[in-house]
């Protein structure tokens, strides 16, 4: 972990119920994210992947240890500087898009800005038909969810994902739901992201050939960290 890092984990932990019925899920993960990495955290169904990216995107407290990132120590911080974080400083891609059928593309990406704000923008639209240009959907902003493709609808996600300018984007199974060709597709765009912008991405998978794509690799297994090496 270094000085320049901007997620730090340090021994952290995660339990729920208590007493005879308390289980750990977490078990004391040290780990950092340096600006600009394209990290994979692999692991099998129950190991403790979701709880750890929950913690990690502010929508659930750890039992113990550090969260911080970007010099803000979430650990402690309440639940309103929590929401202003998440809302500013991360991105978040999931397997399934949960973009709103009543709104077109441009308005699914505007919509996390506009939430923020309290209103909607002229500034804020421009961004979005600037991030739909980005992953190809231009001649796409004013369809609706329904009359997309899955791909099509996962890239919309993306850009979503990027309206505030986010440091960290946390991509929970992004490809999961996809075939070959739109996975390959969606990957393709998420490293250009990320060598055209700096922003960093944590991206939980457990396809090898997604983590393949990527910067490093960290398993979680029993909830702990079992291996975390440079993959590129």
């Amino acid at each position: 972990m270094t000085a320049a890092s901007i997620l730090i984990v340090e021994a952290l932990t995660k339990s729920f119920g208590s007493g005879e019925n308390e289980v750990q899920v977490l078990k004391g993960v040290d780990l950092a994210i340096s600006p600009g990495e394209m990290v994979a955290l692999l692991g099998p169904s129950g190991s403790g992947k979701s709880t750890l990216l929950n913690i990690l995107g502010t929508l659930m407290r750890a039992t113990g240890g550090k969260h911080a990132m970007l010099g803000v120590d979430l650990s402690v911080a309440s639940d309103a500087e929590r929401t202003v974080f998440r809302s500013t400083r991360l991105g978040f891609v999931f397997q399934f898009h949960h973009l709103l059928p009543d709104l077109s593309a441009l308005e699914n990406v505007m919509m996390p800005a506009a939430a923020a704000a309290g209103r909607e923008t002229r500034a804020m639209r421009q961004r979005a038909a600037e991030l739909l240009d980005a992953v190809g959907l231009a001649h796409r902003r004013d369809y609706r969810p329904a009359a997309l493709s899955g791909g099509q609808r996962q890239r919309v996600a993306v850009a979503r994902a990027l309206i505030n300018e986010p440091a960290l984007v946390l991509a929970d199974e992004p490809t999961g739901n996809l075939d070959r060709e739109s996975s390959d597709l969606v990957m393709e765009l998420l490293r250009r992201i990320n060598s055209e912008t700096g922003t960093s991405f944590l991206i939980s998978t457990h396809d090898e050939r997604i983590a393949a794509q990527c910067d490093r690799r960290i398993e979680i297994l029993d909830g702990k960290v079992s291996a975390d090496r440079t993959e590129r």
